[in-house]
């Protein structure tokens, strides 16, 4: 079942690009045709990209890895927020710390310092300090949220990054490019998909068309976790069948228990029947001869 339809990218107006002096021209295979000096995306092509796209992540899901939502753009920042909240996902929608990925274990520092603040809140030290002290805290712990809240889950390398515009997060596609992270975003008619591994071409502006894209990937990383957790049941429930046919077989295979040794008072009756039954069966004794008077 195809996951989207031709009518609902028209309807969310996933077709309009850029001005066509905006342009870049390695979108000239996406882009159908030009009107009122304005491109228009090919939604055909569209239509199959992003069932490329969806289909990819859901495996990436499926396999227990995590998705990289990145949107600092103001039409797109609460949308994508929402979305990755909702499937408990990692995102960025203030700004791009330039080196996010290719310093991670700094950036987990940021994020532990942040935790650490939290702690202080939760044992009462953070009643002790003045109230300058408090204020400074706060306001550190305010920025570290907004800047870091997103990704305070990540413990290690998000297994792929999904952008909205790729002009605008240009630093993210470069960083995903050097640790060979596979990147999945919305292109317009005035970006270069060339660095992008699943490009979906589609208008980055409006919220309509950023609402019904980030829909359909979202609907895939469901799909995969849904999967995921159905197959770690059935992997559960072969190995307690696997179990219990196991214990079955060990009870059924046991060695049968040896018989009881009589009471001392039968072997006794036992021995003396022997005995008896010995005697009988030897021969008799010559009779003495009578000596002559």
């Amino acid at each position: 079942m195809a996951r989207t339809t031709y009518q609902d990218l028209l309807d969310a107006g996933v077709h309009f690009g850029h001005l066509t002096r905006k342009w870049d021209p390695k979108m000239s295979q996406y882009i159908f045709m030009e009107r009122n000096g304005i491109h228009i995306i090919d939604l055909n092509k569209t239509l199959t990209k992003v069932e490329e796209a969806a289909a990819a992540i859901k495996q990436i899901v499926k396999s227990g890895r995590k998705v990289l939502f990145v949107a600092t753009k103001k039409q797109a920042k609460d949308i994508v927020a929402e979305y990755a909240k909702g499937v408990n996902m990692p995102f960025v929608t203030e700004r791009w710390l330039g080196g996010m990925l290719t310093n991670f274990a700094t950036v987990r520092k940021s994020i532990k310092k942040m935790s650490n603040i939290d702690k202080l809140t939760k044992d009462g030290t953070y009643s002790n300090l003045s109230k300058k002290e408090r204020l400074m805290i706060q306001r550190e712990r305010i920025k570290l949220e907004s800047l870091l809240g997103g990704i305070a889950d990540l413990n290690r390398l998000p297994a792929a990054l999904f952008l909205i515009d790729v002009k605008k997060e240009h630093i993210a596609v470069s960083e995903a490019l050097k640790l060979n992270i596979p990147t999945f975003a919305m292109v317009d008619t005035n970006s270069d998909p060339s660095n992008i591994d699943f490009p979906i071409p589609a208008n980055d502006d409006a919220t309509k068309s950023i609402s019904l894209v980030t829909g359909i990937i979202i609907k895939a990383i469901e799909e995969g976790l849904d999967e995921r957790k159905r197959e770690k049941e059935d992997e559960a429930e072969k190995e307690a069948a696997a179990a219990k046919a196991k214990a079955d077989t060990a009870k059924t295979e046991a060695p049968a228990a040896p018989a009881a040794a009589g009471t001392p008072a039968e072997g006794g009756k036992r021995k003396r029947v022997a005995e008896v039954a010995a005697e009988a069966e030897a021969p008799a004794a010559p009779a003495a001869e009578k000596t002559e008077e």
